[in-house]
């Protein structure tokens, strides 16, 4: 019987030059690496399948670790990430890679109180100049001041204009593709920042209003931006998929897109189509960010359909991005960029007029029809 359902178990001995791929494909067969091997075909094979549009959150600290030059920006590139979702810090640590600053590993074992005194700062085992912070806050300081930075926008707007600066600043530093933002400046990719508050952009955006500022965040647009986008995929007949590194505030910003379109806005829709996380975060805790992707279809974020398709894999991001990373750019070609940011206006006014035509203020009836929508099948 199991041999008829299932794959015998009888991976190859690693060879000497072997390939990213070919070790995932040979060697990554239960467990974790199981599910990391998993991961690394639903990405390449139904996410990125017949255009589909793919948006990525960011937690933890990726950016420092240099893994947003090292892999978040070649999945841009090549068209396999559409737009992210991503904490203030990882955009605030990508921008010293774009200016130049230095970044250097270290050790999680130093003395924290003599660092302190060196004006050394620690994130785990990496170290870097405290100069490196006052410089930078000075960057965003001086760039947010030019007039186009002076009135109420969402994040994806914010990232775009900043990344423009970070581009034009790689440029006279003879820098090549060092930074997230200009990247996604570059590509036409929206990122967003769900507290856009909480990271030391946001404390220099705080600081700058002191001095009448007319810099304001939008976050209703954000909100009503991320839904467009996935409604647009949606409604046009792609998928919508999820990369989450991580959990946090992202996770939760890029999956509530669907109840913002079913629940909120009361739009027939199913839910993302596929969901891939990378997380070190227990389902058993109750926190969202360890919430299964099961969990997450009773909320309408995901296609209960597609739930088989989704994959889970319970370790660091900082292993499995490079290794994902590897193994699709070794197995997809690139596709022509979506330059999503480029449609931001289109997609939100298309989500408007059919908020305004099939939407409701009052109760929601189609949500009391959900039981309905299939019933389990009974023995005969």
């Amino acid at each position: 019987m199991l041999n008829k359902k299932f794959t015998q178990l009888l991976p190859e001995p690693i060879g000497r030059n072997m390939r990213v791929a070919e070790l995932i494909e040979g060697t990554f067969k239960a467990y974790n690496g199981g599910r990391l091997a998993e991961g690394c075909r639903l990405f390449t094979e139904k996410m990125l399948a017949g255009n589909g549009c793919v948006g990525m959150t960011l937690t933890g600290a990726l950016t420092p670790a240099g893994l947003g030059r090292a892999a978040v920006a070649p999945l841009m590139k090549a068209g396999f990430v559409d737009w992210i979702v991503s904490t203030g810090a990882n955009l605030y640590h990508d921008l010293h890679y774009g200016l130049g600053m230095k970044l250097y590993a270290g050790s999680p074992f130093l003395n924290d109180v003599e660092l302190r005194h060196q004006g050394v700062i620690r994130i785990y085992d990496i170290l870097f100049d405290y100069a490196v912070l006052l410089d930078t806050d000075a960057f965003v300081r001086q760039a947010i001041q030019g007039p186009e930075f002076q009135k109420s926008m969402g994040t994806d707007e914010f990232h775009y204009l900043l990344g423009r600066y970070v581009y034009e600043r790689e440029r006279k530093l003879g820098l090549k593709e060092r930074s997230v933002l200009s990247a996604a400046y570059r590509y036409g990719v929206p990122i967003f920042t769900s507290s856009p508050g909480d990271s030391s952009i946001g404390m220099n955006v705080a600081a700058m209003a002191l001095r009448d500022s007319s810099l304001q965040f939008d976050v209703n647009r954000d909100v009503n931006q991320t839904a467009a986008i996935v409604y647009e995929a949606k409604s046009s007949g792609l998928t919508s998929s999820v990369f989450i590194l991580g959990g946090g505030s992202p996770k939760n910003f890029i999956l509530q897109t669907e109840p913002q379109i079913q629940e909120v806005m009361g739009i027939e829709e199913r839910g993302h189509d596929y969901f891939l996380q990378c997380t070190d975060a227990r389902p058993d805790t109750g926190g969202l960010s360890g919430a299964t992707p099961a969990e997450a279809v009773s909320w309408g974020k995901i296609d209960p359909d597609n739930l088989p398709d989704c994959v889970v894999c319970y370790a660091d991001s900082t292993i499995t991005l490079p290794l994902i990373t590897a193994y699709v750019l070794s197995r997809r070609a690139p596709r022509p960029l979506k330059r999503l940011y480029d449609r931001r206006d289109v997609m939100l006014e298309k989500l408007r007029a059919q908020y305004l035509k099939r939407g409701t203020v009052g109760k929601i009836e189609h949500r009391t029809d959900l039981r309905k929508e299939k019933k389990p099948r009974t023995k005969p």
